[in-house]
């Protein structure tokens, strides 16, 4: 004897497409809710109110390979096609961790920092007759010789660009102290007859940090800085000028500093170790 359904009774198939309806149901129910404008322009409000940076999500304040901002980028690139209030609960939860970690100490804070920026004099030029080859194994070499010096001297570098980086250090001594080595360890490299210069420029501020990035003023004021050396030369801002020791640098000032960004009162010196 089999027991068969009763004709009344729904068959299994049956059973399966209703529930399947009832789920997109509620779905599409939890969707409307999630894209809500009301629902999402609350959520935005309380993100203001809450500590951190309200904007995190963008790729600016993404920007980093710390594992908190790495998870931030993930959640910030669900859904980016459609508006979402649970992804802004995500972020919201991510831009508090991140200002507890600057209290914490984890250099995400208002602190001053010393900027260095360095780059090589007319290494495009070379590179166009050298070729891609031997561009990239000068750059290879290069960028050894920099990240041994930044480490050395308790850096850490923020990007690189093209022949050339961006550190910050605690202090301007370690970032002055890391120009030179990095200066020295380039001076011994060449590739088919090629020797690079390398020219570096020193800031002592407030950068504002995003993401895994710096920002402002300050960085600014580093990069005019260090545009305005010349081959195997060291440039550093009376910020910087302040932070070095007695004795351990002569320091000559320029006579004329003008760049475009850069403050008028600027002044900026020729550091070489004593």
């Amino acid at each position: 004897m089999t027991d068969e359904p009763r004709e009344d009774e729904p068959r299994e198939d049956e059973r399966l497409d209703e529930e399947e309806a009832r789920a997109k149901r509620a779905l599409g129910k939890l969707r409307g809710a999630d894209e809500s404008p009301r629902a999402l322009k609350a959520v935005r409000a309380v993100r203001k109110l809450l500590p951190g940076d309200a904007e995190l999500g963008d790729p600016l304040s993404t920007a980093g390979d710390d594992p908190s901002l790495v998870l931030a980028r993930r959640v910030a690139e669900v859904g980016q096609e459609r508006p979402s209030a649970i992804r802004e609960l995500g972020l919201g939860a991510f831009q508090v961790w991140q200002a507890i970690s600057e209290k914490q100490g984890r250099g995400r804070g208002d602190r001053e920092l010393a900027i260095l920026f360095t780059d090589l004099v007319e290494f495009s030029s070379w590179a166009l007759e050298a070729g891609d080859e031997a561009s990239l194994e000068l750059l290879r070499q290069v960028g050894r010789a920099e990240d041994a010096a930044v480490a050395d001297h308790s850096g850490r570098v923020v990007k690189r660009l093209g022949d050339g980086l961006m550190a910050v250090f605690d202090g301007a001594q370690d970032a002055v102290n890391a120009a030179c080595a990095v200066r020295d360890r380039v001076r011994t490299i060449e590739v088919d007859g090629y020797q690079p210069k390398l020219r570096a420029g020193v800031h002592f501020g407030r950068p504002r940090k995003i993401g895994g990035d710096f920002l402002g003023v300050d960085v600014n004021i580093a990069a005019r800085v260090a545009d305005a050396a010349r081959g195997d030369q060291i440039l550093v801002s009376g910020a910087a000028c302040e932070q070095l020791e007695d004795g351990a640098f002569d320091c000559k000032k320029l006579r004329r500093f003008k760049a475009k960004g850069a403050p008028k009162e600027l002044e900026v010196f020729k550091v070489e170790p004593a």
